[in-house]
């Protein structure tokens, strides 16, 4: 997790934080207010774990492998 954070620390590192925190904010507020509270949790939770899930086995394509023998069976996507 640490290094998930390091990586969008090092993304963001030179913009203008002023400009980034108030395009969160914004993204935020228009989420809330179309959507509600829980809509938003979720919709927020999902981007995370997709977020997650695009940096570790997209990023490494053996890992990508292992995660497609997981759930079809072996050797049917190749």
């Amino acid at each position: 997790m640490k290094m998930l954070w390091q990586q969008l620390l090092e993304s963001l590192k030179n913009k203008n934080p002023g400009t980034v925190g108030a395009f969160f904010g914004l993204a935020l507020a228009l989420s809330l207010v179309l959507f509600g509270i829980i809509k938003t949790l979720f919709l927020i939770g999902m981007t995370l774990l997709g977020y997650f899930l695009g940096v570790r086995y997209f990023s490494n394509k053996d890992a990508f492998r292992d995660l497609l023998d997981k759930i079809l069976p072996p050797g049917m996507f190749r």
